[in-house]
């Protein structure tokens, strides 16, 4: 059975060596506990995902994904929190049928902009229209004025810290600073049990693999030839008569979606969303992830995710006061050290050496078989 046009036979090995790390050791591995925290690791992953299609293979570098990863994740906690609150679990409230926090501050209408999250259809849409068209609105406004580089990387920047101080402000709506909590059914279905954690993990392991899928398709299609020349060459891509800034809004409206798509599968997994995941911080270490992983490769960008994050955990649980040090030292090292990441010491070295022992295995298998490669050589026959 051939593979898809789109996958290259590393591609089909990458996927079947991710496929086996998520879909076997881990689950056979790990403990409910400690699985959940590999699907939160995991949606980390979408976001990384969207850094290494605008970043990587586009040169357009974010600071502000956590933008849409928020987005993401708000509005699939507004749908379980409307589930949440219906008249019958908030009877003891002054005003039953409303989310907690509205009541708290006195709110006794549900607004108008949470009434579609009702519904689980319209949810899912708003989940990967809002945040893709967030991402186009400013796209359009930078890149067809010709804003990128640094400015761009800081303009998004303070994006994230707008919506950060926007969402702790409008505590009534949003909130506040605790965010939205208290997550428990999906249609009826508890999300909380182990059993229910386990099956979330699955589902989203696919979703992830649907994202790779996608990236994979757009990194050997001619938009992806056309976003790495951008990057390498733009002036002679907008001589060549392409609209760049029209390449670079798909790029980064499509990293938005895959950011989205994670902040949603992060809420179902943790159980709540709140403003610590949207701002400045956060948005910087997803692309500290993507740098670690590397910025060229989608697998690279999804194991550095992983890494980078079992490190974190690690260090944190054992040197509290001294983890961000280890993290930051870990990035100021690959960035120094091994600029294409993970990947680029997988490429670089570990590959040349696995190509070596294959070589010389064969190599020693033919002379054995009485086999000689100097005819082949001299441009003589083979036996």
């Amino acid at each position: 059975m051939e593979s898809p046009r789109f996958l290259s036979r590393s591609d089909v090995i990458g996927l079947a060596a991710l496929a086996l790390l998520l879909v076997v050791i881990l689950p056979l591995s790990l403990d409910v506990f400690r699985l959940n925290l590999v699907a939160k690791y995991l949606t980390y992953a979408f976001v990384a995902l969207g850094l290494v299609l605008c970043w990587g293979f586009g040169g357009i570098l974010s600071l502000g994904q956590g933008v849409f990863f928020g987005l993401g994740g708000y509005g699939m906690a507004m749908y379980l929190k409307l589930e949440a609150s219906s008249v019958e679990n908030t009877k003891i409230q002054s005003t039953p049928g409303i989310p907690d926090f509205m009541d708290w501050n006195q709110i006794t209408q549900l607004p108008l902009f949470w009434q579609p999250f009702h519904s689980l259809t319209l949810t899912i849409l708003a989940i990967l229209i809002i945040p893709a068209f967030f991402a186009y609105l400013v796209g359009a406004a930078m890149f067809k004025r010709r804003v990128g580089g640094v400015y761009f990387a800081i303009i998004t920047q303070a994006i994230a810290a707008i919506l950060t101080i926007l969402i702790i402000g409008q505590q009534g709506y949003t909130g506040g600073i605790n965010g939205i909590t208290d997550l428990r059914t999906l249609k009826g279905w508890d999300i909380r049990p182990d059993h229910a954690k386990v099956v979330l993990y699955f589902v989203e392991v696919a979703f992830l693999f649907g994202c790779i899928l996608l990236a994979l398709f757009v990194r050997h299609s001619k938009l992806g030839r056309i976003l790495v020349a951008m990057r390498e060459k733009e002036d002679r891509v907008r001589f060549s008569g392409y609209s760049v800034a029209n390449f670079k809004i798909f790029a980064f409206c499509l990293a938005a979606m895959f950011a989205a798509i994670g902040g949603a599968m992060f809420t179902l997994n943790v159980g709540f969303m709140s403003p610590s995941f949207v701002g400045i911080v956060p948005s910087i270490e997803m692309v500290i992830y993507t740098a670690v992983g590397g910025r060229l490769s989608i697998f690279g960008a999804i194991y550095g995710t992983l890494l980078v994050n079992f490190a974190k955990t690690s260090l944190s649980e054992s040197f509290p006061q001294l983890w961000l040090f280890g993290l930051g030292a870990l990035f100021i090292a690959v960035v120094l050290i091994f600029p294409n990441g993970l990947a680029g010491i997988w490429r670089d070295h570990v590959q040349p050496l696995i190509d070596r022992m294959i070589n010389k295995r064969k190599s020693g298998s033919d002379h054995h078989n009485g086999k000689s490669f100097g005819p082949i050589a001299d441009g003589a026959p083979a036996e």
